[in-house]
């Protein structure tokens, strides 16, 4: 027994469902191999056939995790992966869930994270609005994100289904983050033109100096200006599927703070988040090496021209 057993409870328990019997994989690596133990060690004392399975860290959010790890995704009952970097958009995570299993990914969780803030929101009402946001990503046609006042991006959600991460997953084949609240959809790959401003954080460089400015054309990113441009170009892949546009989310967490670390970050209630890479795993049609998160805090969002949020609030 030890520090992290509220935490493990509450991901074990009211989260995931693990009833006794059941069978638990707990994927993670060497740098987050303590959080891992500790929700190995609770799931084996609720009574559930846990294993615990440990990898080497990835070298970029989105890869595919080693065959042996995907195999045993694939005939667990629920997975909980606290993991350096995300597991979340992968085809291991896609036919573990097809497969039937309950997951929870948790890139870059940090003992701090595993205790405090998001993860000790009221998750009965984080489920509540993000379904309802997911709900008007789905209906949507064109959102439209205004960022610093002035940069406006247009992205095309024809077609595209909105996906709810709401930090429940007690059902099979359900999954998505832990901690969570966001709701997320798949933009058209050629529809996303204009400008985004960065300046909350990025996965790969953490919290940003200085606001970072993204320019997308036909939903290719063709621009990156400002004091952090650098670092930003080098997380993201020098390759056409990289730098696609992957994703637009919006934050429905109360609890969640600007930390650095993209798990908490792209839930902070009010922000959105772009990503570049990888979507076939929620309804695109792209497979990268890499999917990169940019969050955006407090911007405007419209939805088919209707404000849905504004100045860090969710209006509708």
């Amino acid at each position: 027994m030890g520090s992290y057993d509220n935490a493990c409870d509450m991901i074990l328990d009211q989260c995931m469902g693990v009833k006794p019997g059941e069978k638990v994989l707990v994927v993670t690596d060497d740098e987050r191999l303590d959080m891992g133990t500790a929700i190995y060690e609770a799931a084996s004392r609720k009574g559930a056939v846990a294993t615990l399975v440990r990898m080497q860290v990835s070298d970029v959010a989105g890869e595919e995790p080693p065959t042996p790890v995907a195999a045993a995704m694939a005939a667990a009952d629920v997975i909980v992966c606290p993991t350096t970097m995300s597991v979340t958009h992968t085809h291991a995570r896609v036919e573990a869930c097809r497969a039937g299993a309950r997951i929870a990914t948790m890139p870059g969780i940090t003992e701090d994270m595993f205790s405090e803030g998001p993860i000790a929101a009221d998750y009965a009402e984080v489920e509540r609005v993000t379904r309802r946001y997911a709900d008007l990503l789905t209906a949507c046609h064109v959102a439209r994100i205004v960022s610093g006042g002035s940069h406006e991006l247009t992205i095309s959600l024809e077609g595209r289904a909105g996906v709810a991460s709401t930090g429940v997953y007690r059902h099979p084949g359900e999954g998505g983050n832990l901690p969570s609240g966001e709701a997320f959809v798949a933009p058209i790959e050629d529809g996303a033109s204009g400008e985004y401003l960065v300046n909350g954080s990025v996965v790969g460089v953490g919290l940003l100096g200085a606001p970072v400015l993204l320019t997308l054309d036909h939903g290719r990113l063709v621009g990156i200006e400002g004091p952090d441009a650098e670092a930003v170009s080098r997380s993201i892949p020098d390759n056409p599927a990289s730098r696609t546009i992957g994703e637009l989310g919006i934050g429905t967490n109360p609890l969640a703070r600007l930390t650095g670390v993209i798990l908490e970050d792209e839930k902070i209630y009010g922000s959105t988040h772009i990503a570049l890479g990888t979507n076939d795993d929620f309804g695109g049609v792209t497979k990268a090496i890499s999917h990169i998160d940019c969050v955006t805090l407090a911007p405007e969002v419209y939805l088919d021209d209707v404000l849905v949020a504004k100045d860090g609030k969710l209006v509708r």
